[in-house]
């Protein structure tokens, strides 16, 4: 192998050879540049993108607000991640790790920050008692979905989505290695919904608010355009399930929120009310 890559005895950074988002990566935490969030006048703040990990909060929301929660009306403000909102000292401020989503709820008197998007799931489920089951055994196994996608994703996202999509070139090994743990995850889901028409039984729940934007826009053709890579029509209960959530109105509302790439009919930069999502969707062909 005469171009082995050998590591230095200390790591430097080198932004030459860092991809798509070289410009923005560093190896260090904290605020860039200052900057005030914006402020809505809804009881949540939002500050997101519609990457799946941000399409998991607005589903939830919409979600929330079709079973008449109104406490849970948001503002949902863009943050560009290419340039560098999430760095901003306001964004900072309710999120440490810089990482979308972020929501700040302002319904209390001293307002709460919540961050990762699992844990904004948890959150608001507990706060206004939907999508979380009572029943310690079947929250349990709710519970046990939530945790395998904020603990496998990664691998589809950062391994497999990188080097499959996003990286400068196409290596081989990398994508062998990422492509076989993303059809093992695949496999795992497609099992547990052969008996099942959830992922955590027989209810709709945050296990698959959380898992459907990954694994179900996957399947669906709408994420890294890899459906026919990896074979996906060989997971049928996925793909099943993948479809009936599709279908959800919440669902179709919620993964155009903070969306600022594709159609007309599917971008939606800012949200303040149910107003401005109805005038998006009433773009469709």
């Amino acid at each position: 192998m005469t171009n082995q890559y050998i590591p230095a005895k200390v790591w430097t950074m080198d932004n030459e050879n860092g991809g798509e988002w070289a410009s923005i990566n560093r190896p260090d935490s904290g605020p860039r540049h200052e900057k005030v969030l914006a402020k809505g006048t809804q009881p949540l703040q939002l500050h997101s993108l519609a990457t799946p990990n941000g399409q998991k909060v607005t589903i939830m929301l919409e979600e929330l607000l079709a079973k008449g929660v109104t406490e849970a009306e948001y503002d949902a403000y863009l943050i560009s991640i290419g340039d560098g909102d999430q760095f901003s000292s306001g964004f900072v401020d309710i999120n440490p790790n810089s990482k979308i989503p972020a929501l700040l709820d302002t319904s209390v008197d001293s307002p709460i920050r919540v961050f990762e998007s699992g844990n904004i799931l948890l959150y608001l489920a507990e706060k206004f008692g939907h999508f979380l089951p009572t029943d310690l055994v079947a929250k349990t196994e709710v519970m046990n979905w939530l945790f395998w996608l904020q603990g496998s994703a990664p691998y589809l996202g950062g391994g497999f989505g990188h080097f499959y999509a996003y990286a400068p070139e196409k290596f081989e090994y990398p994508i062998n290695r990422f492509t076989m743990e993303a059809k093992r995850q695949l496999d795992v889901l497609d099992k547990q919904l052969a008996n099942n028409e959830f992922i955590g039984g027989s209810e709709y729940s945050i296990a698959d608010i959380a898992i459907w934007p990954w694994y179900g826009s996957l399947v669906l053709g709408n994420l890294y355009n890899a459906a026919e890579f990896l074979d996906v029509s060989s997971y049928p209960h996925l793909v099943r399930w993948a479809k009936q959530v599709s279908e959800r109105d919440a669902v179709k509302r919620g993964r155009i929120v903070n969306r600022s790439w594709g159609e007309e009919w599917e971008q939606l930069a800012e949200r303040h009310s149910a107003a401005d999502i109805d005038a998006v969707l009433a773009k469709q062909p």
